[in-house]
């Protein structure tokens, strides 16, 4: 499996290093990573560089985060929301995106933060109106996603941009993986809070498959090369603390795991 990351240099790095300023991508291989030009150019791009000497950043660098809320039969009914019958829209901030390691920041608006764990579509080209049947040829690849939510925001305000929206609430995967290295049908989402496995379901029992969802969103909006989709999540949602750790995997693609920190 081919792992894309995200970096800058950290203050350790080298002079001769740091003269290249900004995020850039690269292959992890073996504590080591390979530069290359970006996702879809993936051409070598200087000398290979040392883990150490590196911050990785969230995986994808979307220009908008898409996500498709209640997109799991028993995650809408443990809300007591009804199932919908077609997908459920919503946005995230491109600030709301938080690195693998980052903490994630319990604001002092709530009182009820939840993790949501999710599998993540990077976009590969400019869509819109697309067929169903072709989703693969616009999708990049996969990572992880952690939709956090103020779930006492999200009901009070009705609609879920504040509940949904704040700075680090969208932690995304230290990498991310190309999707015709990934056997789409057998991909898991699990969560873990504190070691307690907290859910786990495999994405066939999305009520809208990629194919459905990418369809709608682009009947109204044009998504373009490196958007970022948040699928929805399965069931098992719930609170987390300041002080709690939480892990999002989707085995055969990665992780991000991130602690909670008070405001």
């Amino acid at each position: 499996m081919t792992r894309y990351v995200r970096f800058t240099f950290d203050h350790t790095a080298p002079s001769t290093l740091t003269d290249a300023a900004g995020a850039r991508y690269g292959v992890l291989e073996d504590g080591h990573i390979r530069p290359v030009r970006n996702l879809f150019a993936p051409e070598p791009d200087g000398a290979v560089i040392d883990l150490k000497h590196v911050k990785l950043l969230p995986s994808a660098n979307p220009t908008k985060i898409v996500c498709v809320g209640r997109n799991y039969a028993e995650h809408a009914k443990e809300l007591g929301n009804e199932v919908p019958t077609e997908p459920l829209i919503f946005l995230k901030p491109p600030s709301s995106l938080a690195a693998d390691g980052d903490d994630v920041v319990y604001p002092r608006l709530s009182q009820n933060l939840h993790y949501e764990g999710e599998l993540g579509l990077i976009i590969s080209k400019s869509a819109r109106s697309i067929d169903p049947a072709n989703w693969r040829d616009y999708v990049w690849g996969y990572t992880c996603v952690n939709d956090v939510t103020a779930r006492d925001l999200q009901r009070k305000d009705g609609q879920w941009t504040r509940g949904k929206g704040f700075d680090t609430f969208c932690p995304t995967g230290r990498w991310s993986v190309p999707i015709e290295e990934v056997d789409f049908d057998s991909l898991r989402v699990q969560t873990w809070l504190d070691g307690n496995c907290v859910q786990d379901a495999p994405v066939s029992d999305m009520i809208f498959p990629p194919g459905a969802i990418l369809a709608y969103i682009t009947q109204f909006l044009t998504l373009e090369p490196g958007d970022l989709i948040a699928t929805g999540t399965p069931p098992g949602v719930g609170p987390m603390q300041i002080g709690s750790t939480v892990r999002v995997a989707v085995p055969g693609v990665g992780q991000v795991e991130n602690s909670i920190v008070a405001e």
